[in-house]
């Protein structure tokens, strides 16, 4: 059903100028000027067909027409606030729906997840493994985390890293090369090769070779000692990205998160 263009400025202007029964006091709490609450009132008039108001010795007073529909239409604003507060709801949740490739979110992601709900017991968050683009709105994401060279379409900040790392077993030399997509190709044949970055990482903590990869996603398990740095990282003009369209990167729990993951 086609709905009726509600010209919802006049009405606001009507309830106020109907409460107070004076276009100045009306005026003041709009913080217009009289004169523009009294072109809204005839505009309005002229829309709906009615009077609203006459101007009698006593003052200002509602014609029957202006009465009949003030009640419907305080309750009316009363909803319009009500579903306002609903949608705004969503704002003060603390839960959270995050896309990112597997290696990520078992290397990086889930440990300061984990971090973040010790320091806070109400988060909760629903994860999602993606290595693709995914639609934000059929997924109902609040954000991704993204392997690139920037954010994309999206709004977004970088994570921030030293780039790649050839790591190597904690307790051994090995030249043989792990190999996972998007690594560098080195020399020689692979021993392994492993669906993504953070396989690659625990095969070299396994004794089965050497591997170049993100450092942001060696940086734990370097720190623990399961594997160690051959060498000095290198830049990479890519990373991993944080991001989410407009309207998600603007939410207060997803900036919250964003900082929280960033600092």
């Amino acid at each position: 059903m086609k709905r009726t263009h509600l010209p919802l400025n006049g009405l606001r202007v009507l309830d106020a100028a109907a409460r107070h029964l004076s276009f100045t006091r009306a005026a003041d709490e709009l913080a217009v000027t009289p004169a523009a609450v009294g072109q809204q009132i005839r505009a309005l008039e002229d829309t709906l067909g009615v009077v609203l108001f006459r101007r009698t010795t006593r003052g200002l007073e509602l014609t029957p027409e202006g009465e009949a529909g003030l009640e419907a239409l305080r309750a009316g604003f009363l909803q319009f606030e009500d579903a306002v507060r609903a949608m705004q709801a969503g704002q003060s949740s603390k839960s959270l729906t995050i896309a990112a490739p597997r290696d990520l979110t078992e290397k990086w992601l889930m440990p300061r997840l984990a971090e973040i709900a010790r320091a806070d017991g109400e988060m909760r968050f629903a994860l999602i493994v993606a290595d693709e683009a995914l639609d934000f709105t059929e997924a109902n994401l609040d954000l991704a985390v993204r392997w690139g060279d920037g954010p994309g379409e999206h709004e977004g900040e970088s994570l921030e890293s030293d780039g790649m790392v050839t790591i190597a077993p904690a307790d051994r030399d090995a030249a043989t090369l792990i190999a996972w997509p998007g690594a560098t190709p080195g020399e020689g044949t692979p021993l392994v090769r492993v669906g993504d970055a953070g396989l690659a990482i625990d095969a070299v903590a396994q004794g089965l070779g050497r591997a170049v990869v993100p450092e942001l996603l060696a940086a734990r398990d370097i720190a623990e000692g399961r594997v160690r740095v051959v060498g000095d990282p290198a830049p990479s003009p890519r990373g991993y990205w944080i991001v989410a369209p407009l309207p998600q990167w603007r939410q207060a729990k997803v900036r919250a998160l964003v900082d929280a993951l960033t600092r």
